[in-house]
């Protein structure tokens, strides 16, 4: 009876240490596979580097598509951007490959547009404040003087069931800029809700989530006095 017992033990112990191994090697792999998802378009952005690397000191857009889909050359011209959004990326890939995209440009601001692609996919909003806060440290820990313009999380369409969600995000961002001089929260969920409570459907391209001519005309005007004149 001791033995079957003893035996009964061990095995329970090599099944526990079976999951945690297993566990660790999910959670490894899929680290992997996130890392690897956005390689390519990394090392396609390190590449036109290489071809002809920026000037340094001007301003960087990073985010998910609505950075990338965003001609800065036509709605903010004159202005010496550079954008490396990269579709469907949240606020932890802009923090993940911030040595690789950001901070090597060594911008004297960084407007950021991520958040949006979080929610949607089950964080919480503590997770996309979290996100930025690391994302902030980071970019002031080597470029102190820096300014962070964050543009709110848009009220899309297409999202609508989770503007909740995005304006308790929005506001716990608007509480970190508050006792931060470098970051300035760039509010763009009222200027994007019409008389009805809505988004506005002018502002969006048929997929009712990313933004139309009208759409960035709008985000251009606000943020445009947040990065005109910035220089340190």
């Amino acid at each position: 009876m001791l033995n079957c017992v003893i035996r009964m033990r061990c095995l329970l112990i090599g099944l526990a240490i079976t999951a945690s191994w297993l566990g660790l090697a999910i959670a490894k792999d899929e680290a992997a596979a996130k890392e690897n998802r956005w390689e390519k378009t990394i090392q396609g952005f390190e590449e036109l580097d290489r071809k002809a690397m920026p000037p340094k000191g001007g301003v960087l857009f990073v985010g998910s598509s609505s950075i990338r889909m965003w001609d800065l050359n036509k709605w903010l011209p004159k202005l010496e951007t550079l954008n490396r959004g990269f579709g469907g990326s949240e606020v932890s890939d802009a923090v993940q490959f911030a040595d690789r995209i950001i901070l090597k440009h060594e911008p004297r601001a960084v407007a950021v547009y991520a958040g949006d692609n979080d929610l949607s996919r089950g964080k919480s909003p503590e997770q996309v404040r979290d996100d930025f806060k690391e994302l902030v440290s980071l970019i002031h820990g080597k470029l102190p003087k820096t300014k962070i313009v964050y543009i709110a999380i848009k009220p899309s369409i297409k999202r609508w069931k989770l503007i909740d969600k995005v304006r308790e995000a929005n506001q716990m961002i608007v509480d970190i800029a508050k006792k931060n001089e470098q970051i300035v929260f760039i509010d763009i969920d009222k200027p994007m809700i019409g008389e009805d409570g809505l988004p506005r459907k002018e502002l969006f391209i048929p997929d009712r989530l990313h933004l139309s001519d009208e759409g960035y005309e709008l985000w251009s005007t606000l943020v445009r006095p947040h990065i005109v004149g910035n220089s340190n």
